[in-house]
């Protein structure tokens, strides 16, 4: 599959701040497409800030569609909205947060332009997509959320203490060990409700190789995946899933990136 002109524009007027974490992968550049026309397309000089060139993109028409990690798809949402209103009225861009792992395998599946992950393509995935181009795009943190009735205080962890959370090993908000990280804060004797990723996930691949450099128990017992095998809690679809189980289940946590802890108005951790 190959971009035509008109996606290459809309990419790098998306792709032109500095960014690390979750990356897009897209098909090489060049020729047309069947799905898009692209009546005037120029290459896109300038940066986001500064605006692009008045004459780029304004007869552009396309359909584009991607898929993809739900760690990014707030501020992929937000960008591809201002293209369509400020630079080209006819270019639609389409992207499903479905996660890191389906969005790769639709993208080698050739059923969507561009796919998003925040771990990389394994050689494997290189192999099925040779033409694909890796580009770095936007900047995130994974975060404890939590939901506690009647704890205001924000709460503190450690590497190991989260490992043994996600374990099973901690199994009350009053254990000794976290306890001790938080004097003062009056804990409840409760269970604690432990929610993770049921999808294949960059977030939960980031997540556990965290915890594999923390937790010597964990590396042996689960390591690093981004479909791992969960010791203990419930699964929750994406981001947004999990966001949705920690704010309507109490005494639970969960691991999201900040802007789903920020909108969702959860409390979240310091590490």
């Amino acid at each position: 599959m190959q971009m035509s002109r008109t996606r290459r524009a809309a990419a790098a007027v998306a792709l032109s701040a500095l960014a690390l974490g979750t990356v897009l992968a897209a098909a090489a550049c060049g020729g047309g497409d069947s799905n898009s026309t692209a009546a005037t397309a120029s290459p896109v000089q300038g940066s986001v800030t500064g605006g692009p060139p008045a004459n780029v993109g304004k007869d552009d028409n396309a359909q584009i569609t991607g898929a993809g990690a739900t760690f990014p798809q707030v501020i992929y949402q937000a960008w591809f909205d201002d293209y369509n209103r400020k630079v080209a009225k006819g270019v639609q861009v389409n992207y499903q947060g479905v996660g890191s792992g389906a969005g790769v395998n639709q993208f080698t599946a050739k059923t969507v332009d561009f796919g998003a992950s925040d771990v990389g393509m394994t050689d494997a995935h290189l192999a099925a997509a040779p033409d694909a181009q890796i580009l770095p795009s936007v900047a995130g943190s994974v975060v404890l959320s939590y939901n506690i009735p009647g704890v205001k205080a924000t709460l503190k962890f450690d590497g190991p203490a989260i490992a043994n959370i996600y374990l099973g090993n901690i199994k009350k908000w009053n254990d000794p060990a976290l306890a001790a990280l938080n004097p003062g804060v009056n804990l409840p004797a409760n269970d604690i409700q432990v929610a993770f990723r049921s999808d294949s996930s960059g977030t939960s691949g980031v997540f556990t190789d965290y915890l594999s450099k923390v937790s010597d128990e964990w590396k042996t017992k689960v390591g690093a995946s981004t479909a791992p095998k969960w010791p203990v809690g419930q699964g929750g679809q994406g981001n947004p899933g999990v966001a949705n189980i920690v704010k309507s289940t109490p005494n639970s946590i969960g691991y999201i990136e900040l802007t789903y802890a920020l909108q969702n108005k959860l409390s979240f951790a310091d590490v």
